[in-house]
C-alpha cells in the first residue's frame, strides 16, 4: 500500500502536468490542434460536441464528410492528448489511506479533475479521435465509451466528487482533523512570530549548541499552502463534517481567512470565495507583516550561520523552516498579485520580496556549501544518539509482533553500523520501511497501535529527519524552498525584476531573480517528456543605466575643465586687475571646476554619491556569483556585464560625437577625446566592485571604432570623422571658404558672405589631429588616409582625360621647350587650363591635409610607443637607393602607418595603380606646363602667414608627391623627370620676366615663389640645381617685393 502511495502521488503530478500543458495548448490560438480551428471542419466538431458522447457516425455522413480525408491525420495528432484523458480514467481508480500520502492524493486528484473539466476542447478532441479510429479500424476505442462517460459525469467536477467521497467521508475528515494542532500553530500572525522570536539563534545563547528538536518534525517545515489545499478541498468534499465538529470548522475558517485562492497547479489557481474589500485587506497586511518579520529574521539567521557554518548542523531545522516559511509567502503574494482584479492598497505589492528571495538563497547556498558538514555531524548523531534511545524504546515494548520487531531492529542496526568514513549513504529503503510501519500499526486490529506509543512515533520522526539531512539535502531544498512557480509567471518575474533594479535599495539583491532561474529545472515531469524548458535569464541587470548616468556626470565634470571655459574667467581677472565693470550688477559668480568635492558636512551627499553608491549595491549582485546553471546553459553574470559594457561603451563613443547628418555639424575631436577618457576612468573603477577584464572592454571596443563599421555593422567614430572632414571640411577648402596655412598647420576660414557653421582651425590644428590620432590609432588614419587617396584618384582620372584632349600639343611642347615663341604658340592652344590648375590645388589640400593628419600619428605614436617609432624611423632613413623598389615601398608602408613622411607615399601609389594602364606620362608634362601659365590664368593674394588663399601654394606638395608617385608607377627614373620639368618652369618663367605687358606680368613675383616651395618640398630637387636654371637673384627680389606687397595690403 505504501509503495502504491508513493507511486500514485508521484504518478498524479505527471498527469497534472500533462492536462496542464493540453489546457495551455488548447487556450493558446497558435498552439491548438489545427482541426480545432479549421473553418472547413468547424460544422463537423459543433456536431460531434453537441452529440457528445453518443455521435452516431454512420448516419450523419453529410455532417461528418469534411472528417473523412483527414481520418489518418487526426489519429495520428490527437493520440497524445486522448491517451493523457485515458489515463486521467485510469487514475480516477484508486483507494485512499494514511494521513499525509492520502492527503496529497486526494488533492491531487480533486486538482486533476477540476482542471480537466477546464478544458474546452475536450469533448472536440475525444469526439474527433474516437471518429477517425472508427472510419479507420471499423469501431470506436475500446476505452471511449467510459471515457465518453466520465467527461459528462465531471462537467461539475466538484459536485461529482462530493458524491464519490460519501463512503471516504469518515477516513477524510479524520485525516484532516489530525491537522487541528498543527495547521494553527504554524498559521501565526507576524506579532506572534516576534514574540516568540521564531527562527532566532542568538535569543538564547546558552543554548545554540543544542539541537533544535520538535515532537513534529515533519510538520514543522510542511507547506502550509499545502496544508490549506489539503483543508479547503478535503472539507469541500466531505462538507456534512463542518456541522458537527467544531474542530473542523475552525480549520475551516482559519483556511478562509488566510487566501482568497489556492494553486491548483503552476499558475492555475481555485477562487475560494470572493472576499469582500475589507477581508482583503485584513488578509494582505497580515501576510505583508509576515514577509516584513521573514525579512529579519532570515537575514539575521543568514549572518549567523556564515560566520558560524558549525551551526548548520544542530540549527539544521531552523534552517530549513525558515525557507519554508518563506517560500510560502512568496508563493501566496504571486498567485494573489496575479489574480486580485481590485488591488486597492499596496499589500499585494512588495518591493522588498527581492530581499526576501535573496536571503532565501543565502540559506540554500550555505546548505549546499556545508553539506558534508552536516552530513558529518547528523551521521554520528544517528549512531551515537538516535540508535541507543531507539533501542531502548524498542526493549520497552509490551507488546511487538515478528513484522515489527524485525523492521524496527533492522533501524536500529542499520543506524549503530554508520561511520563517518563512508562514502555513500542511502536511507530510501529504511524512510519507505518507516512508511510501511505506519501502515501496520494504523489498522484498527493492529496489535501493536502507533497512537498507544506516540514516544516511538516521535523519535521515528525525528530520527527520518535526520537521515533526510545525510543522504537527501538537495531534496530537502527542493521541498522547503522551491520557486520554480515563478517560471510560469513571467510577467510578475520580469515586473518584480524591474521593480527590484528601480530601488536603489533592493538592487544589490537582484540576483536572486537570475538564481529563481536555476529552480525552474524542477518544474518538469518526466511523465511529460515533451515539455520544453523555459528560463527568464538576466533581461538587462544594468536597467537603470547607472553606469551611463555616471559617465555622463564625470564627463559634465571633465568639460569644465576644457579650455574654452577658462576665457570667462581670463577675462574676469584682467578686468579685476584693471578696475573695469565686470558685467552685469548681481549676476552670479561662475564656479569653478572642483567647487562639487568641497563638503561643509558628511552628510552632503552629492547626485554623483548616490549613482556610486547604487553601482556599488548593483555590482555586489552581479560578482554575488560565478555562474548559474539553467537548463543546458550557463549563465555567467560578470560575462554578462562585460558584454553590455562593451555595447554600451562603444554607443555612447558614437553618440558622443554629436554628429548631426543633416547640419554637418560633430564634436571636436579634443573634446571628444576628454570624454571617453573620463567615460574610462569611470569603467575603470567598476573593476574595484566586480572581478572583471576591464582592460579587454577597452580593447574589444577601442579597436572596433578604428575600422570602418564596428562588429555590429554600425558606423564608427573613423567613417563619422572620415566623411565630416573630406565632405565638409575639405570640400568648403575646394569651395574657396577655407585656406590652408603651412606656417600655422591649420586650415582657418576666409571671410566670406555666408558664414560657417564652424570654425576650421578648431578641428584642423596641430593639437585637435592630435586628438584625431588618440581616437582612430594607426588603423582609423589609415582608413582616413585610403579615403583621402581615393578621392584624389578620382581627381586625377578627370586629369587623365584633359591629357587626351591636348595629347597633340603636349607632345609637341616637350620637344620645344627651348624654342619660347613656338612655346607661346602652342600654350594658346591648349585648352582646360583653368580646370587642370584648379584640380591640382584640391589634390594639393588633401594631401596638405593628410601631412597634417600624419604629423600627428607620428607625435602620438612616438609618446605612446617611442622605441618601436624610432627603430622604423632609422630602418627608413637607412635605405639604400639601390634597393629594389617592392622592398622600398614595403618600408615606406610601415613608415607611413607610423606617420613618417616618405620619398615616395605608398598609400598614393596604391590608390593610382588601378589607373596605371589608363594614364600617360604625358601627364607630368602637362602639369609642368600648366605652372608655366600659373602668373597668366590665376589671382594670387597673399596673406600674412605666408599662404595663398587660394591654396595656389599647396600646388607644391601635389606636384612632387603626384610625380613620384606616378613615376615609380611606370618605373621610371623620378629625378630625370622632375629634372626635366625644372628645366620647362624655369624657361617659361624666364619668358615672363622679360614681357612689359602689365597683365601678363603681375603675379610673376608670386610664380617665382611658388618655384622655390616645389624645389623645397621635393626630396629629389636641390637648391643647386635650381639656381643652375633660374637665378637665385630673382627669387630674392620676388620674396623681398611680395613682402612689401603684404606690408602695404595690411596699412
Amino acid at each position: 500500500l505504501m509503495k502504491k502511495l508513493t507511486i500514485l502521488n508521484d504518478r498524479g503530478i505527471g498527469m497534472l502536468t500533462r492536462v496542464y500543458n493540453i489546457k495551455k495548448a488548447c487556450g493558446d490560438p497558435k498552439a491548438k490542434p489545427s482541426y480545432l480551428v479549421d473553418k472547413n471542419l468547424e460544422s463537423a466538431v459543433k456536431f460531434i460536441v453537441r452529440k457528445f458522447p453518443a455521435v452516431e457516425t454512420r448516419n450523419n455522413n453529410q455532417q461528418l464528410a469534411q472528417l473523412q480525408k483527414e481520418k489518418s491525420e487526426i489519429l495520428k495528432n490527437l493520440a497524445l492528448y486522448y491517451f493523457t484523458f485515458v489515463d486521467v480514467m485510469e487514475f480516477k481508480t484508486v483507494n485512499f489511506d494514511l494521513t499525509k500520502n492520502y492527503l496529497d492524493l486526494v488533492v491531487t486528484y480533486t486538482t486533476l479533475m477540476t482542471i480537466l473539466s477546464r478544458i474546452e476542447e475536450r469533448k472536440a478532441i475525444i469526439g474527433l479521435y474516437n471518429y477517425a479510429h472508427e472510419m479507420t479500424h471499423g469501431a470506436s476505442d475500446r476505452e471511449y465509451p467510459r471515457l465518453g462517460q466520465m467527461i459528462v459525469d465531471y462537467e461539475n467536477p466538484l459536485k461529482k466528487m462530493m458524491e464519490e467521497f460519501v463512503p471516504h467521508g469518515k477516513s477524510l475528515s479524520d485525516a484532516l482533523i489530525s491537522l487541528h494542532m498543527v495547521y494553527p500553530r504554524r498559521n501565526l500572525s507576524a506579532d506572534q512570530w516576534r514574540n516568540a522570536q521564531l527562527l532566532s539563534l542568538i535569543s538564547a545563547p546558552s543554548t545554540m549548541l543544542n539541537p533544535a528538536q520538535s515532537d513534529t518534525m515533519p510538520c514543522e517545515y510542511l507547506s502550509l499552502d499545502t496544508m490549506e489545499k489539503w483543508i479547503v478541498f478535503g472539507f469541500i468534499l466531505c462538507h456534512a463534517v463542518l456541522n458537527s465538529d467544531a474542530a473542523a470548522l475552525t480549520l475551516w475558517k482559519l483556511a478562509l481567512q488566510s487566501s482568497t485562492c489556492l494553486c491548483l497547479f503552476r499558475d492555475e489557481v481555485f477562487h475560494i470565495h470572493k472576499a469582500h474589500l475589507y477581508v482583503r485587506m485584513q488578509i494582505g497586511s497580515m501576510h505583508r507583516e509576515r514577509r516584513k518579520f521573514l525579512r529579519s529574521a532570515l537575514k539575521e539567521l543568514a549572518t549567523v550561520l556564515a560566520d558560524q557554518p558549525g551551526l548548520l548542523g544542530p540549527k539544521a531545522l531552523f534552517v530549513f523552516m525558515a525557507l519554508s516559511f518563506a517560500r510560502d509567502e512568496i508563493i501566496w503574494l504571486l498567485r494573489h498579485a496575479d489574480n486580485i482584479q481590485k488591488k486597492s492598497t499596496d499589500d499585494f505589492i512588495d518591493k522588498h520580496i527581492a530581499e526576501l528571495i535573496f536571503y532565501m538563497e543565502e540559506l540554500r547556498a550555505h546548505v549546499r556549501k556545508y553539506g558534508p558538514v552536516m552530513q558529518r555531524y547528523y551521521v554520528q548523531y544517528l549512531s551515537g544518539f538516535d540508535a541507543v534511545v531507539l533501542n531502548e524504546l524498542v526493549q520497552n515494548l509490551s507488546v511487538c509482533p515478528e513484522d515489527e520487531s524485525i523492521i524496527m531492529s533492522s533501524f536500529v542496526n542499520t543506524m549503530t553500523s554508520l561511520s563517518v568514513k563512508q562514502e555513500v549513504f542511502d536511507f530510501r529503503g529504511m524512510r519507505l520501511d518507516w512508511f510501511r510501519l505506519q501502515a501496520y500499526t494504523s489498522v484498527s486490529k493492529a496489535s501493536l497501535g502507533i497512537a498507544d506509543h506516540k514516544e516511538l512515533g516521535k523519535m521515528m520522526n525525528t530520527i527520518i529527519f535526520h537521515t533526510k539531512m545525510v543522504d537527501s539535502l538537495v531534496e530537502m531544498l527542493v521541498e522547503t524552498s522551491d520557486l520554480s512557480i515563478f517560471c510560469f509567471y513571467s510577467r510578475a518575474f520580469e515586473k518584480m525584476f524591474q521593480q527590484c533594479l528601480e530601488l536603489p535599495s533592493q538592487s544589490r539583491h537582484s540576483i536572486c531573480f537570475p538564481l529563481l532561474c536555476t529552480h525552474f529545472m524542477s518544474c518538469t515531469h518526466e511523465l511529460c517528456p515533451e515539455e520544453s524548458p523555459r528560463s527568464y535569464l538576466m533581461r538587462n541587470i544594468i536597467a537603470r543605466n547607472l553606469i551611463t548616468d555616471i559617465c555622463t556626470e564625470q564627463c559634465t565634470l571633465s568639460d569644465q575643465l576644457l579650455p574654452k571655459h577658462c576665457a570667462k574667467t581670463i577675462s574676469q581677472a584682467v578686468n579685476k586687475k584693471s578696475k573695469k565693470a565686470t558685467g552685469k550688477k548681481g549676476e552670479p559668480e561662475r564656479e569653478k571646476p572642483g567647487v562639487e568635492s568641497m563638503r561643509k558636512n558628511r552628510l552632503l551627499v552629492t547626485n554623483l554619491d548616490k549613482l556610486h553608491t547604487a553601482l556599488s549595491e548593483l555590482c555586489f549582485s552581479i560578482n554575488y556569483v560565478p555562474n548559474l546553471a539553467v537548463w543546458e546553459h550557463t549563465f555567467t553574470p560578470r560575462e554578462y556585464l562585460t558584454s553590455h559594457l562593451e555595447i554600451r561603451f562603444t554607443k555612447s563613443i558614437v553618440g558622443m560625437t554629436m554628429y548631426n547628418q543633416a547640419t554637418q555639424e560633430i564634436a571636436k575631436p579634443s573634446e571628444l577625446l576628454t570624454s571617453v577618457r573620463a567615460y574610462m576612468t569611470v569603467l575603470q573603477s567598476i573593476e574595484n566592485y566586480v572581478t572583471i577584464d576591464i582592460t579587454r572592454v577597452f580593447n574589444n571596443v577601442l579597436l572596433q571604432q578604428t575600422q570602418h563599421l564596428d562588429s555590429h555593422g554600425e558606423p564608427t567614430i573613423t567613417s563619422l570623422y572620415t566623411n565630416w572632414y573630406l565632405e565638409t571640411l575639405l570640400r568648403q577648402v575646394s569651395n574657396g571658404h577655407i585656406a590652408y596655412f603651412p606656417a600655422m598647420k591649420a586650415f582657418v576660414n576666409l571671410p566670406t558672405e555666408n558664414e560657417l557653421t564652424f570654425n576650421a582651425e578648431e578641428y584642423s590644428d596641430i593639437s585637435e589631429m592630435r586628438s584625431l590620432s588618440e581616437l582612430l590609432g594607426p588603423y582609423g588614419m589609415k582608413f582616413l588616409s585610403e579615403s583621402l587617396m581615393w578621392h584624389i584618384s578620382s581627381q586625377v582620372a578627370e586629369l587623365k582625360k584633359l591629357v587626351v584632349e591636348n595629347m597633340e600639343v603636349l607632345t609637341q611642347m616637350r620637344t620645344s621647350f627651348d624654342k619660347p615663341d613656338h612655346m607661346a604658340a602652342l600654350f594658346k592652344k591648349l585648352t582646360s587650363v583653368d580646370s587642370v590648375l584648379k584640380r591640382m590645388t584640391i589634390i594639393g589640400v588633401i594631401l596638405s591635409f593628410r601631412s597634417l593628419a600624419q604629423e600627428a600619428l607620428r607625435d602620438v605614436l612616438s609618446c605612446h610607443i617611442p622605441f618601436l617609432v624610432s627603430s622604423v624611423e632609422d630602418f627608413k632613413d637607412h635605405i639604400p637607393r639601390e634597393t629594389d623598389m617592392k622592398v622600398a615601398m614595403n618600408v615606406y608602408e610601415l613608415s607611413s602607418a607610423a606617420g613618417l613622411p616618405c620619398e615616395i607615399d605608398p598609400a598614393l601609389v596604391v590608390a593610382l595603380s588601378s589607373q596605371k594602364s589608363e594614364i600617360k606620362s604625358e601627364l607630368i608634362d602637362f602639369q609642368l606646363q600648366m605652372m608655366s601659365s600659373c602668373s597668366l590664368t590665376n589671382d594670387v593674394c597673399l596673406l600674412p602667414p605666408t599662404g595663398h588663399c587660394n591654396n595656389i601654394h599647396c600646388l607644391a606638395k601635389a606636384i612632387n608627391q603626384i610625380a613620384a608617385a606616378l613615376f615609380t608607377i611606370h618605373k621610371g627614373s623620378i629625378e630625370d623627370r622632375l629634372k626635366e620639368f625644372l628645366a620647362l618652369a624655369s624657361s617659361s618663367l624666364l619668358k615672363i620676366g622679360q614681357e612689359t605687358d602689365k597683365m601678363t606680368t603681375r603675379n610673376r613675383e608670386s610664380v617665382y615663389l611658388l618655384l622655390d616651395m616645389i624645389v623645397q618640398e621635393s626630396p629629389f630637387l636641390t637648391m643647386d640645381l635650381l639656381e643652375s636654371c633660374f637665378p637665385y637673384v630673382l627669387l630674392r627680389n620676388a620674396y623681398h617685393a611680395v613682402y612689401k606687397q603684404s606690408i602695404s595690403a595690411n596699412a
